[in-house]
């Protein structure tokens, strides 16, 4: 009775300590071999397979005994590696036709049709060949005539978007520049003292602290550190042309209004709300060097 009670007891306190486990039970599963287990991992590891064939790599299901030969055996014959080739070369063409050609015919001009395609697919195939080539010159100069034709679309291009700003521009310089107040330097660019500073004038390599705002030419207002309430600090060669020649001839204390033509601004660039060929206008306070 006394060993039965024994028992009885120890099983009460290991069934209370078993109550007292908390958090979750790993589930259990039986145990499969390692040669089941590579097999079955290397099979779910095809989902999705098929689609990628199809959809990216453009293979027909109907040849997937021929996508599987190549799988099962990986060296290359000699007729492998031809109809490899071939098959890059029919990808190559495919992309060029699809992408290249259409972005490179947007950069050339969006508005007339001035690109040929059959014309630049035989240019592609000579350039990787060097069959047949009806221009035979190097790739280098190839590459420079390109760019110096492309440079004159873009040109040409933004004159028939922006010329009239540009225009416009070149009138209102012409036209500030013959009044009394105002200099205008070899470079184009013109300025108006309204203070004359009597501190030291920054160099281009020194880092200064401005007040400024700046419109266009129609009076529209692009950006004003006054608004924000707070000088603006930069190095002198760190912004554009027509401030870098100005901010360096100007002693600290100095506020003068600054005409800087497009060629000192930013040229056919947009920037933010300033449209490419753009004559600018600022009032500059230059308040100190930061030593």
């Amino acid at each position: 009775m006394a060993v039965l009670c024994c028992m009885s007891a120890s099983a009460a306190s290991n069934k209370k300590k078993t109550k007292k486990v908390v958090g979750p039970v790993a589930e259990k599963v039986d145990t499969i071999s390692a040669h089941d287990f590579s097999y079955l991992f290397g099979k779910a590891h095809t989902m999705g397979l098929k689609d990628y064939l199809v959809q990216r790599m453009g293979i027909d299901t109907a040849y997937i005994a021929d996508f599987l030969q190549g799988y099962d055996n990986a060296t290359l014959t000699e007729a492998d590696k031809r109809m490899k080739a071939r098959l890059a070369g029919m990808d190559i063409r495919s992309q060029v036709e699809n992408q290249m050609l259409p972005q490179v015919a947007q950069q050339v001009d969006d508005s007339v049709k001035i690109l040929q395609p059959e014309v630049f697919l035989a240019g592609f195939r000579a350039g990787i060949s060097g069959e047949n080539d009806l221009l035979p010159i190097t790739m280098d100069s190839a590459q420079q005539v390109v760019k110096k034709q492309m440079d004159y679309y873009h040109q040409a291009r933004m004159e028939r978007k922006y010329g009239a700003t540009r225009r416009a521009g070149e009138e209102f310089l012409k036209e500030n520049g013959k009044k009394k107040d105002v200099v205008t330097t070899p470079s184009g660019l013109q300025y108006k003292i309204l203070t004359k500073g009597e501190g030291e004038i920054p160099t281009a390599t020194q880092r200064v602290k401005v007040n400024y705002e700046g419109h266009l030419i129609d009076g529209t207002e692009f950006d004003s550190s006054y608004k924000r309430g707070e000088p603006a600090t930069f190095g002198c060669n760190q912004v554009i042309k027509g401030w870098t020649e100005a901010l360096t001839m100007m002693p600290v204390g100095s506020k003068w209004e600054l005409y800087i033509p497009h060629e000192l601004a930013y040229g056919d660039r947009e920037s933010g709300k300033i449209p490419p060929f753009s004559t600018l206008i600022f009032t500059v306070e230059l308040l100190s060097i930061e030593k």
